[in-house]
């Protein structure tokens, strides 16, 4: 039987991914949205002026404000009780309002320098710097809008409620795609070019992503008060924590942000081809990263708030586990058919086979880290709950660097595609450094049966892998894939005679993580059928 830690974060994790699994389903559908009516002209400049607000968002109102914030609001929550924790909630809120909405501002004025910084070799190209700038200055509001959202969504996964807050990018996506879609029939009636119709999609999804959750925390009881007060504790403790959490956090952001500078200096295409591949590779990590780090961070906060880092380390070793047995399958998968996974998703409209080989070649390389990625996600928010917030920073400056030197090194021979695989190199570098400072830090963490887990989940997916891979090749001589359920067919049978494989190799190497989300899987299907 599993402890009840970890059924406790199993089932926690469950309801993410699905909430996460609906959210990036639809952001794939935006993406497809995207590159099949956009030109890669169009696109590029997309991707650049979206990933300033998205950086800013990622390093310091998603990340760094979810891990200083939850393990904070917890602890305030059961040692003061309600009241004190909605008074603490209504700080922040007024906190961000006013410092966030004043870098929103300065961001707006300041638009022309930062695109000028990030993409300068834009202006070779007629009309592409200018239009940059404008959608940066349209989509700089989205980071003010989701730092609100994601001090609503820590509340709720402090009291345990998860579904709605990873629902909530669901609602931004629709909201984007039946902006963007509306826009781009709309305005060349005004003489305006459709692509701004994506930026004001942000805009109208994050005020979504946001409002959502307004109905769950009124459930809760939450008081607003319009008060500020600097000299708060509480308050003064998240943002402590905040100034080295935005670092701590950084090391993925700004390796993709270091990516988006060099490739725009690649020609037209690298952009948006390195965004595309990111984005499919982050779909297992929003789905079971994100999911596991959720549903782990809570726990954390509270064991350590009862003084328990016996059970500290136990959620934490198994909650890496759990990790690596949902990531790294999905990472061997998507590096073994990601040419069909690209076509089948991507090739449509604007988007050729060359862009599909292309992009299949980077998905490749980020794929690598993905197991990395999702653990340092699960693992950086730790260190803070455990008060220790300046190893993460350091940590992630080692990283920066390291990948920013091999990227300096090496893009003028290996080009664009090297991007992608320094970063996966780093993730790995940022993950085993982050597990054996940890350590040090609370404690042993079973290194030796993650290990064995970890050795017996690659030998299952290595063998899930070549055998897709196989059954793809097989199909594709029967299937001449011209109509989208001849590709479908043969992507859907592949994936599915690999997840078939796993099943069958994890049973027969009894790996525990897969008996626990068994025995997750018929307790509810047991309740089901009692509750009828």
């Amino acid at each position: 039987m599993p402890h009840k830690n970890d059924s406790l974060i199993i089932k926690s994790a469950s309801l993410i991914g699905i909430a996460t699994f609906i959210s990036r389903v639809l952001g794939l559908v935006r993406e497809q949205i995207l590159l099949a009516l956009f030109s890669r002209f169009q696109t590029d400049a997309f991707n650049v002026a979206f990933r300033i607000p998205n950086l800013l968002r990622d390093l310091f109102a998603e990340g760094a404000l979810s891990a200083a914030f939850v393990p904070t609001f917890t602890k305030t929550l059961q040692n003061k009780g309600s009241s004190a924790a909605w008074h603490l909630g209504s700080l922040v809120f007024n906190f961000l309002l006013l410092i966030i909405g004043s870098i929103v501002v300065v961001g707006i004025l300041n638009a022309h320098a930062i695109v000028q910084v990030i993409a300068g070799d834009f202006s070779s190209s007629t009309g592409k710097f200018s239009l940059t700038v404008n959608l940066t200055q349209i989509m700089f509001p989205f980071l003010l809008l989701v730092a609100l959202a994601s001090v609503a969504m820590g509340i709720l996964n402090s009291h345990k409620q998860f579904f709605i807050p990873a629902l909530a990018p669901a609602l931004f996506n629709i909201g984007s795609i039946f902006v963007t879609v509306l826009m781009f029939y709309l305005l060349p009636n005004f003489g305006i070019d459709p692509v701004i119709g994506l930026a004001i999609g942000v805009l109208i999804g994050g005020l979504m992503q946001l409002f959502i959750q307004f109905p769950s925390l009124l459930k809760l009881g939450f008081k607003y008060s319009p008060s500020l007060s600097i000299k708060s504790p509480a308050l003064q403790n998240i943002l402590l924590l905040m100034g080295p959490g935005t670092l701590g956090l950084a090391a993925t952001q700004i390796n993709l942000f270091i990516n988006t500078w060099l490739a725009t200096t690649q020609g037209e295409g690298p952009v948006t081809w390195l965004n595309a591949a990111f984005r499919l590779m982050y779909l297992p990590i929003g789905l079971f990263g994100v999911a596991v780090a959720s549903a782990t961070l809570p726990i954390i906060s509270s064991h350590i708030a009862a003084k328990e880092i016996q059970k500290v380390r136990s959620t934490v070793s198994s909650s890496l586990r759990l990790s690596f047995f949902l990531n790294v399958p999905a990472s061997v998968g998507l590096i073994c058919l990601s040419y069909p996974i690209v076509s089948l998703i991507y090739q449509r409209g604007q988007f050729s086979k060359a862009d599909v080989l292309e992009t299949s070649e980077v998905l490749i390389l980020y794929s690598l880290g993905l197991s990395a990625y999702s653990a340092v996600k699960l693992l950086v928010p730790t260190f803070y709950a455990v008060g220790s917030p300046k190893v993460p920073v350091i940590i992630s400056t080692i990283c920066v660097i390291t990948n920013i030197s091999l990227n300096l090194l090496f893009i003028s021979s290996v080009g664009y595609k090297g991007l992608a695989l320094f970063t996966s190199l780093s993730a790995f570098l940022n993950f085993f450094l982050l597990y054996f400072c940890l350590q040090k830090s609370i404690g042993p963490l079973k290194s030796l049966l993650l290990a064995t887990t970890l050795g017996k989940l690659v030998l299952v997916s290595l063998i899930m892998g070549i055998g897709s891979r196989y059954c793809h090749q097989l199909l594709a001589t029967i299937f001449l894939q011209e109509k989208l359920w001849e590709e479908l067919l043969t992507v859907f049978v592949s994936i599915g005679t690999g997840i078939l494989l796993f099943v069958v190799g994890c049973t027969l190497l009894r790996i525990s993580e897969f008996n626990q989300a068994l025995e997750i899987i018929r307790n509810r299907l047991g309740n089901s059928e009692n509750n009828r």
